[in-house]
């Protein structure tokens, strides 16, 4: 008989928060070892709440195996705290209320968003069903997070939310974090009091590299794709992923600015004339209109945004970058891991590293020699880089950099891989 495993999961598919994304298919993946239930908000990541969804505080349905319990939450804005709050207290108590509803379970694994909030509904989780394991997957580390980008001030509230996080650590059987300057937070949080260190494993986030992966440049939906967005035939330099204030994106558009209207790649072959440098983001968040309105007001043309695309299509958009950012603010070295780096390795792209020395994917960049990197805050440095591209583009050294960073997914990096994994893991307690 399968061992039963909840989830508190947040946001969970179609949600198109990577966290979402990636416990959507961790879910999937275990349903060979265990049965799984997840508990997590209705679609809402945007901050819209369909009306369909407006009527129930909770919804129950069933996908690709996986029962899901959806919550109930109000509407909220990006730019406006209180309504994140409401919609955040909304989830973490709408999610305790039915945890008394769904029987015994073996396991609980919570993840770390809500910040704080994902990791004490874990703890209450294992206590409420009794007998079961807390596994605690830290994606972010909070408060360490909201410090590095001055999302508080409170110093009280801020040592509040660090002991509670804290204890959530303490109360639980196994902690996984996504990068081994995240297991070194764990150790530095309780280098002082040893007796209360955790369990600490590293186990990468995934690509699907069934799913995501090099294109020919003629393949017709690529093609479309492009022609969509106006990047046919040009240079792009792309960043996908959450338009948010943990990646220094407004400072970043300064640099960007530098590169005017006009900037082209060297002629080539196919490219007599070169081809046009264009500045791609691709999604959402809380900076999408200050930086939409930087945009505007410099008379940046060669700047483009284009909407979150959904999963069956996120190869192409993938795909239409020739390079690709992978960018984390000062002070996030240790506190997260940019999960975009997956999807640029699995489409083997070279990568515009603007990371810390020491953290998970500059690490890895380097290792592999899959791109160029920097550190947050060198902006000369990150424009001596792009210009670097700018002039290689099409160049053999440029393919090699983004097959090495797929050969490296393939051999480390894979869903298969890293599931297991939390299975194995999960067993032995």
């Amino acid at each position: 008989m399968k061992k039963k495993l909840l989830i508190y999961a947040h946001y969970y598919i179609p949600d198109t928060a990577s966290t979402g994304q990636i416990l959507a298919e961790l879910a999937e993946g275990l349903q060979d070892q265990f049965d799984v239930t997840v508990i997590c908000v209705i679609p809402s990541y945007g901050g819209k709440i369909e009306d369909k969804y407006k009527t129930k505080n909770y919804y129950f349905e069933k996908i690709r195996g996986v029962n899901i319990i959806r919550v109930r939450v109000p509407d909220f804005s990006k730019t406006n705290k209180m309504s994140r709050i409401k919609n955040i207290a909304a989830y973490f108590f709408r999610a305790m209320g039915v945890t008394k509803k769904i029987g015994r379970q073996d396991y609980v694994l919570a993840v770390s968003q809500p910040p704080v909030l994902g990791g004490l509904l874990g703890v209450y989780g294992k206590w409420k069903l009794k007998k079961a394991k807390l596994i605690y997957q830290i994606q972010d580390f909070n408060p360490e997070q909201i410090i590095a980008v001055g999302y508080l001030k409170s110093r009280p509230l801020l040592w509040l939310l660090g002991k509670l996080d804290d204890f959530s650590c303490k109360q639980a059987d196994l902690v996984i974090t996504v990068g081994r300057d995240l297991v070194e937070t764990v150790e530095k949080r309780f280098r002082k009091n040893l007796k209360h260190m955790p369990k600490v494993v590293l186990i990468n986030n995934w690509i699907d590299e069934k799913e995501i992966y090099p294109l020919e440049v003629k393949h017709p939906r690529l093609v479309k794709f492009k022609e969509k967005y106006g990047l046919t035939d040009k240079f792009v330099i792309c960043y996908s992923g959450n338009l948010g204030h943990y990646y220094d994106l407004m400072n970043l558009l300064k640099v960007v600015e530098k590169f005017k209207p006009d900037t082209v790649t060297p002629p080539s072959e196919k490219y007599l004339n070169g081809r046009e440098v264009i500045f791609a983001f691709i999604g959402a968040g809380s900076l999408l209109d200050f930086m939409k309105q930087y945009v505007a007001d410099h008379n940046m043309t060669n700047v483009i945004f284009i909407p979150y695309q959904e999963k069956e299509d996120l190869i192409y958009s993938l795909n239409a970058g020739d390079i690709h950012w992978c960018v984390n603010a000062k002070g996030i070295k240790g506190v997260s891991c940019p999960s975009k780096y997956y999807g640029i390795a699995g489409v083997g792209k070279p990568v515009l590293g603007v990371l810390e020395k020491g953290s998970e994917i500059r690490c890895i960049i380097e290792e592999t020699n899959g791109g160029l990197v920097c550190t947050p805050g060198e902006y000369q440095k990150v424009e001596e880089n792009l210009r670097w591209f700018i002039r290689h583009a099409g160049t053999i050294e440029m393919a090699k950099m983004g097959k090495r960073s797929r050969e490296y997914l393939l051999n480390n990096l894979t869903r298969e891989k890293s599931i297991s994994k939390y299975a194995e893991e999960i067993l032995k307690l």
